[in-house]
């Protein structure tokens, strides 16, 4: 017994060496991600010329992912008529309007946002019908390639971007909102699971975001596209 006490007292500087460096070395990774992440490093891991190629590929889709709830199905005609007319992946248009209107298109919130894409009424030109889904979807999605454009093609912080202005992209996680928080998290996952092709049921985000709240988002789209069921986009009054 004392010549293993011996032993573990010789080995002991050793021993504390080995934990402090393994200390150090997971610290160090976790600081280098925290900076990548409040610089917007962290990328895709594709190339330019692969995520081109990645982006025609899904252009060529005729629906959206299952991930999205049957509101935004909804709408997946249009969303890849747009994806298609501006070069965006249609599941990323998805993606914002499942967590901005969940496909609800005369939705206004208490901030004054408009519509399918929940845009802000300075977006617009005078005499523009903010709900109008056509309208509504081109001055959203500009400001969206606007800010896919400033964030590098980083899907997270161009989300961010699109929630808390362009501002916040060069900003750093540690200087938002919480709701700008959130949007990244649930936005990126959600676009995510939806590269991956899961379903509804499957996407642990997705259920995160109806949990949160989106449920009765959802449920007040239902509503107003029930009697909607037509081949032709409904239009605001």
């Amino acid at each position: 017994m004392q010549t293993l006490y011996r032993l573990w007292l010789v080995f002991l500087p050793l021993q504390l060496l080995l934990i402090i460096g393994a200390l150090g070395m997971t610290l160090g990774v976790m600081a280098a991600l925290i900076v990548l992440l409040l610089r917007g490093g962290i990328a895709t891991g594709t190339s330019a010329g692969g995520q081109e190629a990645l982006l025609q590929a899904r252009l060529q889709r005729d629906r959206i992912a299952p991930t999205f709830t049957p509101e935004v199905q909804f709408w997946s005609p249009w969303i890849i008529r747009w994806a298609r007319e501006y070069g965006v992946d249609p599941d990323i248009l998805a993606t914002v309007i499942q967590i901005e209107s969940c496909g609800h298109y005369l939705v206004s919130s208490p901030a004054g946002a408009q519509g399918l894409f929940q845009v802000m009424p300075f977006h617009f030109s005078e005499g523009e019908n903010m709900l109008d889904p056509e309208t509504n979807a081109r001055r959203g999605i500009a400001y969206l390639i606007g800010s896919l454009q400033r964030a590098d093609g980083h899907i997270g912080l161009a989300l961010a971007g699109y929630n808390g202005g362009w501002g916040v992209i060069p900003r750093g996680w540690g200087r938002w909102a919480t709701e700008t928080r959130n949007y990244y998290r649930w936005g990126s996952l959600i676009y995510m699971d939806a590269l991956k092709g899961k379903t509804t049921e499957e996407s642990e985000a997705l259920q995160s975001w109806l949990n949160a709240g989106g449920i009765n988002l959802c449920r007040r789209a239902a509503e107003v596209l029930a009697p909607l069921q037509t081949p032709q986009a409904p239009q605001a009054p």
